[in-house]
């Protein structure tokens, strides 16, 4: 992997109009992929990823970002109609979320749009692209992909309509739903096209989503795949609803998992299991196809933030095994980890080096999670049959392996680079794999030193989400005593080296379990530790987690308990006043709180 300097050429990037396909020599297009976000020719936006895939297939591939929706409709007609699909993905965020706080309020900015305009893109992207595809092109297929596909991929519910709604299959009137990392199924649906098969024709194909006219007897006959409770059942009882959310998060989570079926709308949802983890072979392959690692030429001199907060990162891996229960990283990308070779991430950190806007600073050294680098069962045999959403809560499994020798020497290889000054990590770190009980050897211990004399740029940012044990409990956390323990190891360090950084946590109010009382106590806590709190948030529902299974239905879905959460506008205001105990206006209110409560203030 080599920088090309010439940023300029718009060869190096796919095409994105029908004058760059022209420049090109084409006279027709096999995929069209319409996408949310600015096309950034970067490995950490899933546009150029799966471009770049379907490229190295074989195919010519031509990229629409952010086509407009409003007018009369030009942008999706004017690279015509492909050779064999429409790919469809609302970007790397569901288009909700990047619209929307917590409190439904319409956000000022979109980060993955040029100088951050938050108007480019519907919502519900992924279906409004698609809509108008099948309208304009009735015979052309259409396959679905993407962050927002894949967490509604069956009933979920959708906390802007404050509705269940069925899989987005049903909506968006799509021929294939791709979900999670869909690179090996969607080299494998370009082979069976390629041998001249036509998409409804394909049912076999791992991590994808489809409807039928029919009942798939062969499936449910074969005990080979798990029957869902209807999407009219689930709009007729919350409970049914929650139910199925089990099944689904059990079979994301498995090695080697079953058929998922629903009913919907007098038609049948078939999700096919997902494939095995990727093998560093096949991930190396993905990270190193020839990407520019830049914006388009389109977008000179504008500014997308999304970009410049990653262009002298590297990923080191994808998964993520924690199984938080506000998180959707595990439903989209699965609890096993994929981790690159030494020799791929070392390529990579020498094309960071050549861009010729780097100053020796690599961003970050990361993934989902900071330090799941290489991690793994020590017995892959007892992983394979494993249903567990989290390999660390309620406590570190036996069987994970959480050694981060492998990890410390991919921070060597940055750090003896002759073009690197140093390299950060800011993506978030498990501490409890480092300070629980049994896991707090030596060599993860020396990580964490190594981490915090080398690689922090002055904050060191870590999420114990909240104090309360019973919280954390329902969040899938570890307890604070855990985060206690960090703090006083952080503090150690820098008096040791001479160094005044911060430690900066992150905490959520509104979560699911989360009581005034809890936020009281949250309050007297982070007083004690003098953490004047500014990296907060309400806790928002999002399609496919636990947490908001529980937000809408009132129980957890595996146990059907009911477990309280603030629901409402006042609510949610209550609890998030207890972060703010330093602010003059929250003062006299929280003081009051804390004294009916029989809190003493520290």
């Amino acid at each position: 992997m080599t920088y090309n300097t010439n940023t300029h050429n718009p060869d190096l990037w796919l095409p994105i109009s029908a004058k760059e396909v022209k420049a090109r020599g084409w006279d027709s297009i096999d995929v069209i992929l319409f996408s949310g976000d600015a096309y950034v020719d970067h490995p950490s936006f899933g546009s150029a990823v799966i471009g770049r895939v379907m490229e190295a297939e074989g195919l010519k591939v031509a990229i629409v970002p952010q086509p407009n929706w409003r007018d009369d409709l030009r942008d999706f007609k004017k690279l015509g109609r492909p050779n064999l699909f429409f790919a469809v993905t609302a970007g790397c965020m569901d288009s909700m979320v990047n619209h929307y706080t917590a409190n439904k309020r319409l956000r000022s900015n979109d980060a993955y749009t040029p100088d951050g305009r938050p108007d480019m893109r519907p919502d519900y992207a992924t279906t409004v692209y698609s809509n108008i595809l099948k309208n304009l092109f009735p015979d052309v297929p259409v396959v679905i992909g993407g962050i927002e596909a894949s967490l509604r991929r069956v009933t979920h519910y959708d906390y802007w309509s404050d509705q269940l709604k069925p899989t987005i299959l049903h909506d968006t009137k799509a021929d294939m739903l791709i979900y999670g990392m869909g690179e090996k199924a969607l080299a494998e649906l370009i082979k069976q096209i390629k041998a001249g098969k036509k998409i409804n024709e394909i049912n076999d194909i791992p991590q994808t989503a489809f409807l039928q006219k029919e009942m798939p007897t062969d499936i449910i006959e074969s005990k080979q795949g798990i029957v869902l409770n209807s999407h009219e059942a689930c709009l007729a009882d919350k409970l049914k609803y929650a139910a199925n959310f089990r099944h689904v998060e059990e079979q994301s989570n498995m090695w080697n998992g079953k058929h998922i079926v629903q009913q919907v709308h007098g038609k049948w949802l078939v999700i096919n299991p997902q494939y095995p983890p990727m093998s560093e072979g096949e991930i190396d392959r993905v990270f190193d196809l020839p990407y520019t690692r830049m914006p388009h030429p389109r977008y000179k001199n504008k500014h997308i933030p999304a970009y410049e907060m990653i262009r002298h990162s590297v990923t080191l891996h994808r998964g993520c095994f924690g199984g938080c229960a506000f998180c959707t990283i595990s439903a989209h990308q699965g609890k096993f980890i994929a981790s690159r070779s030494k020799e791929s991430i070392a390529k990579e950190i020498k094309a960071v080096s050549q861009m010729p806007d780097f100053k020796g600073y690599i961003s970050d050294l990361g993934g989902p999670s900071a330090n799941m680098y290489k991690m793994q069962g020590k017995d892959l045999e007892i992983c394979k049959s494993c249903k567990r959403p989290s390999c660390i809560h309620p406590g570190i499994c036996k069987n994970l392996d959480t050694s981060h020798l492998a990890l410390s020497e991919i921070y060597k290889i940055a750090d003896t680079h002759p073009g690197v000054k140093k390299a950060f990590v800011t993506s978030g770190i498990r501490y409890d794999m480092i300070f629980e009980k049994g896991h707090d050897t030596p060599e993860n211990l020396a990580y964490m030193r190594d981490v915090i004399r080398n690689h922090v740029s002055g904050r060191l940012k870590v999420a114990p989400e909240h104090t309360s044990d019973n919280v954390l409990q329902v969040m899938r956390k570890p307890s604070f005593d855990l985060f206690k323990k960090l703090l006083g190891f952080f503090n150690k360090e820098n008096r040791a080296a001479g160094l005044k950084q911060q430690l900066i946590p992150y905490f959520i109010s509104s979560h699911p379990g989360s009581r005034n009382e809890d936020m009281a106590q949250l309050t007297v806590e982070t007083q004690k530790l003098d953490f004047k709190l500014e990296q907060v948030q309400d806790f928002t529902p999002t399609p496919m987690t636990v947490a908001t299974v529980i937000y809408y239905s009132g129980v957890h879905p595996y146990t059907l308990k009911p477990i309280f959460t603030a629901r409402s506008k006042n609510e949610k205001l209550e609890q998030r006043k207890f972060f703010f105990w330093y602010k003059p206006e929250y003062r006299a209110a929280i003081n009051r709180e804390l004294k009916k409560m029989g809190f003493n203030r520290p």
